[in-house]
């Protein structure tokens, strides 16, 4: 029963990307990777929300509350932030690609720098943090065939398998098979988590809801409050607001949210969802009361990322069971067949065409889905045997991409930043992540703060400094992404969404 709802589910999601992405089949990089540009408010939400509720948000985080208490509250705050952040920038990112026709992040450095050696830079970067990004995806999978599943499938069988069918979603019709994915995906991840939080209070022996909390603080004192079960932790107020901080600044400079604010019809369709979209962040409150009522309801476990699918297991019929499982599993495929997708437009548009500028759309097409195909077993590769945390996986990630945010926010404030400049200062904020030196002395002297943001700052500061000494790029380039014109800023506001973006 279990295996067979499971199937269910993420075959006819499978089988409903492939068919409404294939109604509208690919012809050029632009319509592959980008959708055509032409996602409208509705589309947009969910291609958007997909790829902020990905299985580190469900598990990684229910995981985080159940392990650590109110550390997990951070899921409010950094999105509740970044789309705060994402109603002023997204647009602008938009306006960029739209007028000078940009695919990839690595687009944006190559035009706004005049530097096509920069956006190559910037577009390895950007691989490396995709590559990790999918394998959360993929260490998530291998854990929910483990607890739903047992022995029936192995490890890594299971995550060669959910590679392919990432690939599937995007290899033939693109963007708009992720998009239709990720909205099936998000409508059951409401209709799941509703359902598990209406129903779990008696399954634990509580009274209500409230009564889970209230339980949780008995049997772990302080688990309700920061710094959560452990009192020693450094995962105080300081943490918290530096850690939602770091991921707002960092959130949209992935390379797959630059490539999706590409695809939107309108800066209106972008704003709508910035303006709705940290509502959407309230079934975070379901997550973490799951992750509580797991440790109410005696879950033990060593690896507490598994800790709600074990809750479901326990307590719940198997036809529940499945459920949980098939939706975790499009929780993980939608978004990282968005990856993979962009891992490949960016290996042909700013790895390969810099050194053959002569290659058809034809050949790029295939190129990209090659590379994606590479790039997906890279990540296989580096899923299997891992039983890293989905969080800590993620905050590497997310501290790697941060080092290109002021590089990004930079390009689109000032103009007298350089192409020298920004390499300078990524040179600088990795050196402080990763070196032995810098990373030991934030371990010691500043656990509280989030080493992320203090290398963001350094390569700021860095970034600003070379800039004002080498000299400032053409004027033309300086133009991309920059201010935005009185006229072109009242036709934004006017435009309305076509009815073929919300089809």
């Amino acid at each position: 029963m279990i295996i067979t709802v499971a199937l269910v589910v993420v075959l006819a999601t499978a089988a409903g990307a492939v068919g409404f992405g294939r109604n509208s089949r690919s012809v050029s990089v632009a319509d592959w990777a980008v959708g055509g540009r032409r996602f409208g408010t509705l589309i947009f939400w969910f291609m958007n929300a997909g790829e902020v509720y990905t299985t580190f948000a469900v598990l990684g985080i229910s995981g985080f509350a159940y392990s650590v208490g109110a550390p997990a509250y951070l899921a409010f705050l950094s999105v509740s932030l970044s789309f705060a952040l994402g109603y002023w920038l997204m647009p602008k990112i938009w306006r960029a690609g739209r007028k000078h026709g940009l695919i990839t992040q690595g687009d944006f450095f190559s035009a706004r720098f005049n530097a096509p050696w920069l956006g190559a830079i910037a577009g390895v970067v950007g691989i490396v943090a995709l590559v990790v990004y999918v394998q959360i995806q993929l260490v998530s999978l291998s854990l929910i065939v483990e607890l739903t599943i047992g022995d029936a499938v192995s490890q890594p069988v299971a995550v060669a398998v959910a590679a392919l069918m990432m690939l599937a979603f995007v290899f033939v019709a693109g963007l708009r098979s992720a998009a239709f994915a990720a909205s099936v995906k998000d409508v059951l991840m409401i209709v799941l988590m509703v359902g598990l939080a209406v129903t779990v209070a008696s399954k634990v022996g509580a009274s209500s809801i409230l009564d889970v909390f209230k339980l949780a603080e008995e049997k772990r004192p302080g688990i309700g409050s920061l710094p959560g079960i452990d009192p020693t932790a450094p995962t105080t107020s300081i943490w918290l607001m530096t850690s939602g901080l770091n991921v707002a600044l960092g959130n949209w400079i992935f390379p797959h949210l630059f490539q999706i604010s590409f695809a939107a019809e309108s800066g209106r369709s972008i704003r709508r969802n910035a303006i709705w979209q940290p509502l959407y962040s309230l079934a975070y409150f379901f997550i973490i009361l799951l992750g509580f009522a797991a440790l109410v309801g005696g879950v033990t476990t060593d690896n507490a990322n598994g800790a709600l699918l074990q809750l479901v297991s326990a307590k719940y019929p198997a036809w529940a069971v499945g459920f949980t499982a098939g939706v975790s599993v499009l929780l993980a495929l939608a978004p990282g067949s968005v990856l993979l997708l962009t891992t490949g437009s960016i290996f042909t548009r700013n790895v390969v065409r810099p050194f053959r500028r002569d290659i058809s759309e034809r050949a790029g097409l295939l190129i990209s889905r090659l590379s994606m195909v590479v790039f997906a077993g890279a990540a296989v590769y580096l899923t299997i045997g891992n039983s890293q945390s989905l969080l800590s996986i993620l905050v590497d990630a997310y501290a790697a991409i941060g080092i290109m945010a002021p590089a990004v926010f930079l390009a689109l404030l000032w103009k007298r930043v350089t192409a020298i400049g920004v390499l300078a200062g990524l040179v600088a904020g990795f050196y402080a992540l990763l070196g032995d030196g810098p990373s030991s002395y934030w371990t010691t002297h500043l656990a509280q703060v989030e080493p992320g943001l203090i290398c963001m700052a350094i390569a700021l500061v860095v970034t600003v400094a070379v800039s004002l000494v080498t000299p400032a790029p053409p004027e033309e380039s300086r133009r991309v992404g920059l201010a935005l014109s009185a006229a072109d800023a009242m036709a934004d506001r006017q435009a309305l969404p076509q009815k073929q973006a919300a089809e």
